[in-house]
């Protein structure tokens, strides 16, 4: 099935670090971060029968961000995703992903992704390159990630640091090869992503 939701989405976090377009401009904090759970959101999109696009994303992802603002390259992103958690519209869609037949969710329950290398390309932006783990298998893949901004959040005032990222693999180099090519081989990864800040 598609995806990694993510997960691999935090390295963008990174980001965070790069913001600064002066030295004036501020940054976000340094230090170790944990996803915020109920505002992560994993997506994929695939192509369907080549008239349209289906949609799903993950509704339980987890992880940990390490994150160095002096030094972006330090920092190191370690996402994970519960593969039984895939929501789609329809719920009969959602058993068949969960099956053997796609993401085995019995057998693999969980999607991972960890950071190998943080490059910033710009303020704000960043490529994160990291190895993921989905149906059994890992392979390298990339995401460009974009910060979306860091703060105390208003409501619980914890301090938090959030980006977007996206990305594209390939189910089948996953073995995840059912109706290829009826439903597309390559699966779009659309990542938005909190982290709060641990009290280090």
């Amino acid at each position: 099935m598609h995806l990694h939701r993510s997960t691999a989405l935090a390295a963008g976090l990174v980001l965070a670090i790069g913001t600064a377009a002066t030295a004036q401009a501020p940054t976000a904090q340094s230090g170790s971060y944990a996803v915020e759970p109920s505002h992560a959101r994993v997506l994929f999109a695939v192509s369907h029968m080549g008239t349209s696009t289906w949609y799903g994303d993950f509704t339980q992802t987890s992880g940990a961000l390490k994150l160095d603002a002096k030094t972006p390259s330090l920092s190191h992103l370690d996402v994970s995703v519960a593969t039984d958690s895939v929501s789609t519209t329809n719920a009969k869609l959602d058993g068949e992903l969960k099956s053997a037949d796609w993401l085995d969710a019995g057998k693999f329950p969980a999607m991972t992704f960890k950071s190998t290398k943080v490059t910033v390309t710009g303020p704000g932006r960043a490529t994160v390159a990291g190895e993921l783990t989905l149906h059994g298998v890992t392979k390298p893949v990339v995401l460009q990630a974009k910060l979306k901004g860091f703060g105390a959040n208003p409501m619980t005032k914890a301090y938090t640091v959030g980006f977007d990222a996206s990305g594209t693999i390939k189910r089948s180099q996953f073995g995840v090869t059912k109706y290829v090519p009826l439903i597309g081989d390559d699966v779009d990864l659309i990542l938005s992503v909190p982290f709060v800040r641990k009290g280090d």
